[in-house]
């Protein structure tokens, strides 16, 4: 029996051990990568048993590999989740999560402020395959939110913190607009990461995470995260979500039936995950798991540096604007120290005025790597109107918030003082 009375572990510990299981054969305390298609059935019954779901022992690595399972185990305890999954890319996350919930015909939510690249996955493959996204303004009122819902709507979905331009998002009240319409709200996370924001707290549904920026930490590897909060109550939503309360075949049981809270996280693995196949391989989680166990250390040191950098970026006649919610001149800094009290992430986003100066800088910088990711150790810098943000129109990056002068900083976990003099050089060519 579990001892009721004991404190819980602390963040920094759970990060190291959450999930872990000392191999049974060798004893490593290492999760071992576990570099296997399938695994052998004791006998035909037990085949039969685990192609049915009711043993705990794995079939094919598809969707359940050993490696892959403490990874999901540990980001769903980090995020207080009851069960998670890691799969091949953050973008593979946010498809399939939608995937177990809306078909053709339905509607999603969404935030105006998302990643563009997850905006494209909405109008390109999603939209073809008859999902509808519409967006609603970040601020809007709840009464405008509440005209938005329809009886086809299947979620709503946001981001935390936003990229590039860190709009903190109001998540408790947005969840509340969502349960009020009976749907599930869906958080992408992982710019603060749950060292500094925990969304399930604030009544998330479904945490989503591309693991390949902070939680692995060394833009070695790519991959995705689903954590199911197991809050949601898919049984008064029986009707809007018959994949989850209906028996899929006579005489089975349903998925609510068959798993309660984490029943949507069991329908994505044994479902979309199986049948979609977007497997992450186990090496690549090894290095996730590594990372994991000093996320904390690094928060902490990307949290300061990009802290010192926007500080002092806000002091240089050369830019025009600096985008950094922990500024007390930012619009969200109040609503960043609620959400965020331990530091508004490592996202630093500057104007400079004008295409030319932000080709000047990018080709100045020496120890910065210009290159498409975030969340690396290494400080990163990208011009987004060439780049993420290339394929809309100029109004339609200006409707986006993207300037022609606009670089995204992500700030490493170096010397706050070289990043500085790097970014000061930067600085120099801008101006001409």
């Amino acid at each position: 029996m579990p001892d009721e009375t004991r404190r819980p572990l602390d963040f920094e510990t759970r990060q190291i051990h959450a999930g872990a299981v000392v191999d049974s054969q060798t004893k490593s305390r290492v999760t071992p990568i576990y570099q296997t298609a399938a695994y052998v059935f004791d006998s035909f019954d037990d085949g039969e048993e685990r192609f049915a779901g009711r043993s705990g022992y794995r079939a094919y690595s598809r969707n359940e590999n050993p490696t892959n399972a403490v990874a999901g185990q540990r980001i769903a305890d980090l995020e207080g989740g009851v069960d998670g999954i890691v799969v091949a890319s953050g973008q593979a996350a946010i498809a399939t999560a939608l995937s177990a919930l809306a078909g053709a015909g339905d509607h999603i939510l969404a935030t105006r402020s998302l990643y563009e690249g997850t905006r494209e996955m909405f109008r390109g493959v999603l939209q073809r395959q008859g999902i509808e996204f519409e967006y609603v303004p970040d601020e809007a009122d709840d009464e405008e939110w509440a005209t938005r819902f329809r009886p086809e709507t299947k979620a709503v979905y946001t981001e935390t913190l936003p990229n590039p331009l860190g709009q903190v998002v109001d998540i408790a009240r947005i969840a509340g607009l969502a349960h009020a319409a009976g749907v599930p709200l869906i958080v992408d996370n992982t710019v603060p990461t749950p060292y500094l924001w925990r969304p399930i707290e604030d009544g998330a549904d479904v945490v989503i995470h591309s693991t390949s920026k902070w939680l692995s930490g060394h833009a070695s590897v790519i991959g995705g995260a689903i954590v199911d909060a197991g809050r949601f109550g898919w049984s008064a939503q029986a009707a809007r979500f018959p994949q989850l309360t209906q028996a899929p075949r006579p005489g089975a049981a349903s998925f609510v039936d068959r798993f309660g809270r984490g029943a949507y996280l069991a329908y994505v693995r044994s479902v979309i995950v199986l049948e979609y196949g977007p497997t992450v391989p186990p090496t690549s989680t090894f290095l996730l798991l590594h990372g994991i166990e000093t996320l904390s250390l690094r928060m902490q040191r990307h949290v300061a540096n990009a802290r010192a950098v926007a500080e002092w970026l806000e002091a240089r006649p050369e830019v025009t604007h600096v985008f950094y919610p922990g500024l007390p001149t930012n619009p969200y800094y109040e609503r960043a120290r609620r959400y965020l009290p331990d530091g508004a992430g490592s996202i630093v986003s500057i104007d400079l005025g004008g295409r030319e100066a932000a080709r000047r800088f990018i080709d100045a910088l020496e120890l910065i790597s210009p290159m498409t990711h975030i969340g690396d150790v290494r400080t990163l810098a990208l011009h987004l109107g060439s780049t993420i943000h290339a394929k809309l129109s100029a109004d339609e990056q200006l409707e986006a918030g993207i300037t022609p002068g606009l670089i995204r900083l992500s700030i490493g976990i170096e010397s706050p003082r070289d990043i500085i003099d790097d970014l000061e050089r930067g600085l120099r060519a801008a101006a001409g």
